[in-house]
């Protein structure tokens, strides 16, 4: 993110009120707008799966080092420089891959997806009507129910319509999920009754399927391979006695 475009999301991260954080997703959605005419543009006549916004929110936040950027980006934004480091305190977590990221972002803050998927379909009419051929892919991150899939269908199709009807221009889409979870594996037919695609998501599989952080796992992986307790590093190959079941059956499954 450049200084502008952080600035703003950090705004709307910060929010106390839908009205606040919905007038920053609209000073957000030209940006994105912007990214994926330029994307769609550059892969003319291919599909553009857009994975929507995953990361933990406290990722887009300063440091509470930053002390001076702090007190001046609560001075513009109209909160105190108390709120702001509150905020920064209270949406650390212990383990973010494991916290509220991906889909959940979605089903708690679902203005935020609106505002991603608006994007999305306004940016394929701009260059539809350039002659672009536009085949974007809506991607629904992290996700281990068939509930959590079918609340974003639903919110990916309920604007999308809106965007279409509004500018007469049809636009082909799909809206799918990347299997990550053990879960999501178990449950694949179910996910399935709502997604029009699968993809697979290996480094999480991977990580929540062996217990063992894609970070930290280089202090002892190793060495368990020295002592032949894995044949491979399981982030570098894939796992196909554990892994490799679980993304079989979601392939049958789903």
């Amino acid at each position: 993110f450049d200084k502008e475009r952080i600035g703003v999301v950090r705004e709307m991260i910060l929010a106390e009120s839908f009205e606040v954080r919905s007038e920053a997703l609209s000073r957000l959605l030209p940006f994105q707008q912007s990214d994926f005419e330029g994307i769609f543009r550059a892969m003319d006549g291919l599909p553009v799966n857009i994975r929507l916004l995953d990361p933990p929110l406290h990722e887009f936040l300063p440091h509470l080092e930053e002390v001076d950027y702090i007190k001046t980006h609560a001075k513009q934004i109209g909160i105190t420089y108390e709120k702001y480091v509150s905020t920064i305190r209270s949406l650390h977590e212990s383990n973010p891959m494991l916290g509220f990221r991906g889909v959940r972002l979605g089903v708690l803050y679902p203005e935020i997806s609106e505002m991603q998927v608006r994007a999305i379909m306004q940016a394929a009419v701009v260059v539809q009507t350039e002659g672009v051929v536009c085949l974007p892919e809506i991607m629904i991150p992290v996700l281990f129910s068939d509930k959590e899939m079918a609340r974003l269908k639903e919110l990916v199709t309920r604007i999308a319509k809106e965007v279409m009807d509004a500018e007469g221009v049809v636009v082909k889409y799909k809206c799918g999920t990347m299997i990550e979870l053990p879960r999501a594996c178990l449950v694949a037919d179910q996910i399935a009754e709502h997604a029009e695609y699968f993809s697979f998501g290996t480094n999480d599989l991977t990580q929540t399927t062996f217990g063992i952080s894609r970070d930290d796992g280089s202090k002892f992986i190793p060495a368990y391979q020295e002592n032949g307790i894995l044949p491979t590093d399981p982030f570098a190959t894939i796992d196909q006695d554990g892994v490799g079941q679980l993304m079989k059956m979601a392939v049958e499954k789903g």
